[in-house]
């Protein structure tokens, strides 16, 4: 395949912008590649100009390469900028999208009849499945369960081996491994009964007709000649079967990952599979992908460093743990401020002072949109949330509502894709961005932003969102051969919401350290970082503790200029400063704004008085409402919100119907108690700090009842 244009043209188009190892990365074609790229370092350009080079080349034929990534919003980018780059015809999907597909096509003839259901979600099995076992599984052990479970079938294991498989991983739900295992056989019954498959079926249904079916696994392998594969470094047990079974013996496969952010093992990924990759294929070339064009020096030079002070557990190879030596990434960008430090007394403090920092930010032309705070666990978004509303700074939770679910977007939608089956548009006559302004109006978009907040204003970002994306997609196609028009615009619309992959929005970005993987901002504040929370409480080995300084290692890395770190020593507004700043900092932070131990002679009072401690970071817990609790205020809670919501709406009406003020009643410290043990009997509730004969004579069955209700849910 040539182009009239000639290959210089080709090479200056699609290689020109690479440097040195991206390119190689894009002209290495054929056979068995492992590219190992660090955080900000362009992976996704040097793969995306990998397939496109191939494709305009005649190395590969668009329909005969397969591109698989991790995220549907991640395949979705990928798509975008292969469209950008003239080879929109190659498939890019999810592990699971490709399976599916292959599923449905296949099934009738491999299987016969229609394909089954698949369950959205796996609680109401579960819970049917704990029932006809005669178990009690509350929500929050259904959840516990779930995760199990879906851990279990993505390590191709069975309830009959998982048990000796699960000897190590703890009891979800406090349930014994033979007990997780019966549970796990009966919710695999109860979705026979019920004719449904869940999502993990999907990659081991498909898996078992390529092993058993040699026309399907011939008439995939026929069908697809070349693999890309990105975010290697989370690949499951399951997966990596499935893409074996694709490959079919061939070698024709680029891996592309990153051992360091590996954040995900709680779900079956493991980075086994990209460090091993060259014992599979011995003659693999590796490109190490080392420059961060993404972050500044000083945020660069703070990821390094965070990685380099870990310490390995005392005779435990680290390729046994899976800890090889991390890239250590070289920034490419300008000089920017160092990153900040900040110790705030309580958590209130600490949050009022970050919304100050980035109302500045915002003030000084930082957009609102490039700044996001990223915490550990979700229930420590409160008190930013709060903040950041008292300091009149707008903010978005990430995982809040779906873009292309709010009824303007869907309304613009619709009139935008009927005004391109009516509009004929001719390249440089009126440009999209343009027309999508003036389609709009009618919904309530203007050029200002209204006054009004709430519900008026959030419209209004909804379609100034959409506007935004019509001027991105108008820039980076300024150069493409193929015009950009309404009807371009409105097919990248449609597969957007399909994979849920959404425009920006302005707001602050709110996220868990998780859900933050593959976004970037110009200012990240990295908050609530102390012992308990980072590492999580739960991390009590070497493993755990690898991935908790993985997951800050991301966090570092989501920052491109800005970045600010901090924790508080106290829970409350003057309560005893007891926390300790998270190990990770020592020697990172600078030396003397807190202690990182506590001293040799409180060890010792605290042996010899015993007073209560933090079931979770094991601080001394200062306030009653702590000690009532059993753990510091800002450690994660073991109960489920739902049912302590449940417990405020009762305890509301109560008050309201009696004249009482609420707290007269239970206080909020006694509803998370009681939602945290949730007792199944009187005797049970009345042992629960803060409930007393008196209130268990008078509210005992009620409360009961709304513990048992939540739990059948």
């Amino acid at each position: 395949m040539t182009e009239e244009t000639g290959t210089g043209s080709i090479e200056e188009r699609i290689l020109g912008g690479l440097d040195e190892e991206q390119r190689q990365v894009a002209t290495t074609l054929q056979g068995p590649l492992c590219v190992l790229a660090g955080a900000g370092t362009g992976k996704t350009r040097a793969i995306t100009h990998r397939i496109a080079y191939g494709v305009h080349t005649g190395v590969y034929k668009p329909s005969s390469l397969l591109a698989v990534t991790f995220t549907a919003r991640a395949a979705a980018e990928m798509r975008s900028r292969l469209r950008d780059l003239g080879a929109g015809a190659v498939q890019t999907r999810t592990f699971h999208a490709a399976a599916l597909r292959q599923l449905q096509y296949f099934w009738p003839q491999a299987i016969g009849g229609q394909l089954p259901n698949i369950v959205d979600y796996k609680a109401p099995l579960i819970t049917e499945a704990a029932r006809r076992l005669r178990t009690t599984a509350d929500r929050a052990t259904v959840r516990d369960l779930a995760s199990e479970i879906e851990w279990a079938k993505v390590s191709m294991l069975t309830p009959e081996s998982y048990v000796a498989a699960a000897a190590d991983r703890g009891q979800p739900g406090g349930l014994d491994p033979i007990t997780v295992s019966r549970i796990f056989q009966s919710y695999e019954d109860v979705k026979t009964d019920r004719q449904l498959i869940d999502f993990e079926d999907v990659l081991l249904l498909t898996v078992a007709i390529l092993e058993d079916d040699p026309r399907v696994a011939a008439s995939v392998r026929d069908q697809y000649r070349h693999f890309v594969v990105d975010e290697y470094q989370d690949v499951s047990p399951l997966q990596q079967r499935l893409l074996d079974l694709w490959l079919g013996g061939r070698d024709e496969l680029c891996v592309v990952g990153d051992a360091s952010q590996t954040i995900y093992s709680f779900t079956g990924a493991t980075p086994r599979h990209l460090l091993d990759f060259t014992d599979r294929y011995e003659h693999a070339p590796v490109v190490k992908l080392v420059r961060d064009y993404r972050s500044t020096p000083q945020v660069v030079h703070l990821a390094n460093r965070v990685l380099a002070a870990r310490q390995p557990e005392a005779g435990v190879p680290d390729r046994d743990i899976h800890w090889p030596t991390p890239l250590e990434l070289v920034a490419q960008r300008e000089n920017g401020p160092d990153p900040s430090f900040l110790e705030a007394k309580d958590d209130e403090a600490e949050a009022a002072e970050i919304a100050a920092r980035i109302k500045k930010l915002i003030s000084e032309g930082t957009p609102a949109a490039e700044i996001a705070i990223l915490y550990r666990t979700n229930g420590q978004s409160a008190a930013y949330e709060q903040a950041l509303a008292s300091a009149g700074v707008g903010y978005l939770l990430r995982g809040g509502e779906r873009f292309f679910a709010r009824r303007e977007v869907r309304d613009a939608m619709l009139q935008l894709r009927s005004a391109a089956r009516n509009t004929t548009t001719e390249p440089g006559v009126e440009s999209v961005p343009q027309l999508t302004r003036d389609i709009l109006v009618s919904l309530g978009y203007s050029a200002t932003a209204p006054a009004a907040s709430g519900a008026v204003r959030e419209k209004w970002e909804s379609l100034s969102a959409l506007v935004a994306l019509a001027d991105e997609m108008a820039v980076s196609r300024a150069g493409s051969e193929i015009p950009f028009t309404l009807n371009l615009f409105v097919a990248e619309l449609e597969e957007r919401s399909a994979s849920q992959h959404a425009p920006t929005l302005q707001g602050v970005t709110l996220a868990s350290l998780h859900a933050a993987k593959g976004l970037e901002w110009d200012a990240v504040f990295l908050v609530g970082l102390s012992e308990g929370l980072m590492p999580i409480s739960f991390a009590d080995d070497q493993a755990g503790y690898d991935e908790e300084r993985r997951l800050l290692y991301v966090g570092i890395t989501r920052a491109r200029k800005y970045l600010g770190l901090s924790w508080s020593l106290a829970r409350t507004p003057g309560g005893r400063a007891n926390r300790r700043p998270s190990r990770f900092l020592d020697g990172l932070r600078p030396s003397g704004s807190s202690r990182t131990a506590t001293p040799a002679r409180s060890t010792k009072r605290r042996a010899a008085a015993t007073p209560p401690l933090c079931r979770v970071c094991g601080t001394l817990l200062s306030s009653a409402s702590e000690r009532k609790l059993g753990r510091c205020g800002g450690c994660p809670a073991g109960y489920d919100e739902a049912v302590f919501e449940s417990l405020r709406a009762w305890r509301l009406q109560v008050s309201q119907a009696n004249s009482l003020p609420a707290f007269v009643i239970f206080t909020d410290a006694t509803l998370m108690a009681i939602a945290e043990n949730n007792p199944s009997n009187v005797s049970a509730l009345g042992q629960i700090s803060g409930v007393g004969k008196s209130k268990l004579e008078r509210y005992g069955d009620a409360v009961l009842a709304i513990l048992a209700g939540d739990s059948a849910k």
